[in-house]
């Protein structure tokens, strides 16, 4: 998708505040209303916006556990990378799940109410015979720095 200085303005805006009005969303990117709401339902067709939502702040909401979780695989056909997959897709308390090159094959973020909680949900995954062959868990003492796409990166190949 090719974008430019005021697509980014735009998404920005948007990535700061969802709720942002339909016009300040065209002041912070200096357009009229009209061309923004063009630029704006551009970007959701094209699905450079995949969703909007709110950022929760879960320290306000009660004490959790947050896990980072390496994951290796039995094997590796790609069976068994969309079997794993499938089912880490259907878990909530795995927030997020990357597939990762080197020494393990994926990289889980995971949030439950405890420690227990955590460790009954990878005995279950266990159990569920998914290709897992070894993982290890590393507890998540404080998060310094949780951030949206950096758009900057897009910058540098905008013409």
């Amino acid at each position: 998708m090719k974008l430019d200085k005021i697509d980014l303005k735009i998404l920005a805006a948007l990535q700061r505040d969802g709720r942002i009005t339909k016009l300040n969303l065209a002041t912070e990117a200096g357009l009229s209303a009209a061309a923004c709401w063009e630029r704006l339902r551009r970007l959701e067709k094209a699905g450079a916006i995949a969703r909007y939502g709110a950022v929760i702040d879960a320290a306000r909401l009660g004490r959790f556990a947050t896990v980072l979780v390496e994951i290796t695989l039995k094997s590796h056909r790609q069976a068994d990378f969309q079997r794993f997959e499938a089912s880490i897709m259907r878990e909530p308390a795995i927030v997020a799940c990357d597939a990762v090159g080197g020494g393990i094959d994926y990289l889980l973020r995971v949030v439950t109410s405890d420690i227990d909680s955590y460790q009954r949900l990878m005995d279950g995954l266990l159990e569920a015979e998914i290709g897992i062959d070894r993982y290890f868990t590393y507890i998540v003492t404080k998060t310094i720095k949780q951030t949206g796409f950096p758009l900057e990166i897009v910058e540098a190949s905008v013409s």
